[in-house]
């Protein structure tokens, strides 16, 4: 069976992990959790800038042992585009290996989450929501310069569940 992935975009502490994994269990499906997460949790500190393209080619590994487990969907909790924009933003430019990472975007459709819920911090891997809404900013940048299809998702995790069923059910046909 042909296996969708599904990017889920979004800045800081705007649901993209809880759509992700919501969607994994209403599709019946798995999801992948954002690794920069897990780095965060065992290294006790944020990334240097030598260790983002490392994240996203992590990223991308356990995106490919995941596409053997999906059932018709893979939900994908970032992508290196997300590491590009926040290295971007952190280090002034991602390096080159993460640059191309990011361009080369090989998702079937793209999600993004809205910075409509409430900021919640999380340890260090959140900083504000002015971040949070520059972030938000120049990730809708770059998709429009891209070309990107995406589909801004907003409101509470049930409404964000309804509107993607809504717009994937015109991508499984």
């Amino acid at each position: 069976m042909n296996v969708q992935k599904i990017a889920i975009l979004g800045a800081e502490s705007s649901g993209k992990s809880a759509l992700a994994e919501a969607l994994a269990l209403r599709y019946q499906t798995v999801w992948v959790p954002e690794y920069l997460r897990e780095f965060v949790e065992q290294q006790q500190r944020v990334p240097l800038a030598s260790e983002q393209a490392g994240i996203a080619r992590i990223q991308l590994e356990r995106e490919a042992a995941a596409l053997q487990q999906a059932n018709h969907w893979l939900f994908c909790d970032t992508t290196p585009l997300m590491t590009a924009i926040y290295s971007e933003h952190y280090f002034s430019e991602p390096d080159p290996e993460l640059a191309a990472l990011a361009a080369a975007h090989h998702y079937d459709f793209t999600l993004v989450t809205a910075p409509d819920l409430p900021w919640v911090p999380d340890g260090l891997q959140r900083e504000s929501p002015a971040v949070r809404a520059k972030i938000h900013e120049r990730l809708m940048d770059i998709l429009e310069e891209r070309g990107i299809p995406h589909l801004l998702i907003e409101g509470s995790l049930p409404q964000r569940v309804e509107q993607v069923e809504f717009a994937l059910s015109f991508l499984s046909m």
